[in-house]
């Protein structure tokens, strides 16, 4: 492909990346999506769909845009999806972005600002693009990769399929989504206005990663109720819910903690705390691939709950557990050829594709135990995603975007 479909890519990554989409989980339930800016990009993804010559095109009111493509072969074969979310994470900044492009990378440390650097002894896959573009933030925010890079790789990619009509493909469909990052992207996902068989996040990070397994996922809300009491006279009287929860999270094994595991351990994050010293609120995200043992977690958190009521009189301890979503191996497992098609493709493209584990999850993995439709995850090209630190690579975004049109053909040739 000429290197007009890299600046396609580039253009459209840099003009989304500029719109204040960042999510916000405190209006999670009140509102979807949680916030107004992820609605001026997908009516805008919307407007592009229109343009690029796509009829069946269908808004959801909660912030879903599907826009599907007819099959242009003459036998069935599967209909494919591919999704990639609008929203950005709040854990830094996510509004206000400055994208700042670097087109002949010269494998540097590449000041940020006066503060922040991007060093390459901290981030040596940079060294893979000496030469090439890559994109890196100002230091203020953080880059919108994720997952602004898979919905440009996504929209490039239709473009060009729209631009070749001699590329055969079956029903093709192109789905964005809102609130992602606030995990409930998926709450009102109208799954009754898709047709896919199978379908593809583009969520993902470094160049020809791919992923078919994540976390099963839990949250936990524990709320700590003790016994107000005058200071001056609170002796053998009050309960301090303060204290309760602080002896409740430090009993927490630091060692199945996030910052202490990795690969295939699972892990316990106290995520949110808040209250006085009569009422308090905890927020537990729990983590895990094998669900037995998640189970297991939560029995666990329901024994220190249990515990903590034992050791202060009096107090009470409250456990709300929930599943958020489950290890998509399983479905992958059972309807190989999400996963063979896509393997297929890498190995025509002459991609060294790499399986790896999410540790975390993706809307795909909700659809894929929602709705038993395999959907395996596919590299953006993004790197420390969620920090003022974050950088993409243009090659390795527009090889997502060739990976894609790929597996498209591949599918229609089943």
């Amino acid at each position: 492909m000429p290197n007009t479909f890299a600046d396609a890519i580039l253009n459209r990554f840099l003009r989304y990346a500029v719109i204040d989409t960042m999510s916000d989980d405190k209006k999670v339930g009140e509102r979807h999506p949680s916030t107004d800016g992820q609605w001026d990009l997908l009516r805008l993804l919307e407007q592009e769909l229109r343009d690029l010559g796509i009829e069946d095109i269908q808004v959801d009111e909660h912030g879903v845009v599907i826009g599907r493509l007819p099959s242009n072969v003459d036998h069935d074969v599967p209909a494919v999806a591919f999704m990639a979310h609008v929203d950005t994470a709040d854990d830094v900044p996510g509004n206000g972005v400055k994208p700042r492009v670097i087109a002949s990378y010269d494998g540097k440390d590449i000041p940020l600002n006066e503060e922040h650097t991007l060093k390459v002894e901290d981030n040596p896959e940079l060294l893979r693009y000496k030469g090439e573009t890559v994109i890196v933030t100002d230091g203020n925010t953080l880059l919108g990769s994720d997952d602004k890079a898979g919905v440009a790789e996504i929209m490039s990619a239709a473009e060009y399929l729209l631009s070749h009509p001699e590329i055969k493909h079956g029903v093709v469909e192109f789905i964005f989504t809102s609130d992602e990052e606030t995990g409930a992207g998926m709450d009102t996902f109208p799954y009754d206005k898709i047709s896919c068989d199978y379908c593809y996040t583009i969520d993902g990070g470094k160049r020809y990663e791919i992923e078919s397994e994540c976390f099963n996922a839990a949250t936990v809300r524990v709320h700590f109720s003790g016994v107000s009491y005058h200071f001056g006279a609170a002796r053998g009287r009050l309960v301090n819910a303060l204290t309760m929860a602080a002896f409740f999270v430090n009993a927490l094994p630091q060692a199945e903690s996030p910052e202490a595991t990795d690969e295939r351990y699972g892990y316990y994050c106290a995520q949110s705390m808040s209250g006085t010293n009569t009422e308090v609120d905890l927020t537990l995200y729990l983590r895990d691939f094998d669900l037995e043992i998640l189970d297991r977690r939560i029995e666990a958190i329901k024994q220190l709950a249990a515990a903590t009521e034992a050791l202060y009189p009096n107090g009470a301890v409250s456990v709300d557990a929930k599943h958020i979503y489950y290890n998509m191996a399983l479905v992958a497992k059972n309807k190989p050829f999400a996963m063979e098609n896509l393997l297929k493709a890498g190995d025509e493209l002459g991609f060294n594709l790499e399986q790896a584990l999410i540790r975390g999850g993706t809307d795909g993995a909700r659809m894929a135990n929602e709705r038993n439709i395999p959907c395996p995850n596919i590299f953006t090209g993004g790197h420390n995603l969620h920090s003022q630190f974050e950088w993409a690579a243009l090659p390795a975004m527009e090889d997502a975007a060739r990976l894609i049109l790929k597996i498209i053909e591949v599918g229609a040739a089943t």
